[in-house]
């Protein structure tokens, strides 16, 4: 089985879900492939997303941002959208189930460096939620 986690910029949501669902796959010896990308790509990753990753003991500095061209898209199982943008811009596959998570992107969040973290830590603890649910689902 193959899933792709989408968004816009794949610079935050999707290399979190990412990083979760690699991580979940190896613990659950679940035989699923993991994608990210982004619809428009930002060609980085945050690095408040790979700084409340460690915190969870999950290194995704070494991911890289990617378009949707860049996976195997058409290849895919499982599409799950984290955001409303990349839900629209995102093609649809037919046949291929689509989930949709409609999650804040905590790249926009303003403040002092610690009230971004915090964010961040939301974000990414509603994403590890979500990803282990699925997987255990499968």
């Amino acid at each position: 089985m193959k899933i792709g986690f989408i968004c816009t910029g794949n610079s935050a949501r999707s290399q979190m879900a990412e990083g979760f669902g690699k991580f979940y796959t190896r613990k659950l010896k679940k035989n699923v492939e993991i994608f990210s990308a982004g619809s428009e790509p930002a060609g980085y990753i945050h690095p408040l997303a790979v700084k409340v990753m460690a915190e969870k003991g999950i290194d995704i500095s070494g991911q890289r941002s990617k378009s949707l061209e860049e996976i195997p898209f058409n290849q895919l199982d499982l599409i799950v959208t984290l955001c409303g943008d990349a839900a629209e811009k995102c093609p649809t596959i037919p046949g291929v189930k689509t989930f949709h998570w409609n999650l804040p992107d905590p790249a926009k969040a303003e403040g002092t460096e610690e009230e971004k973290l915090k964010v961040f830590r939301q974000v990414r603890n509603k994403i590890e939620e979500r990803v282990r649910e699925l997987l255990l689902s499968l």
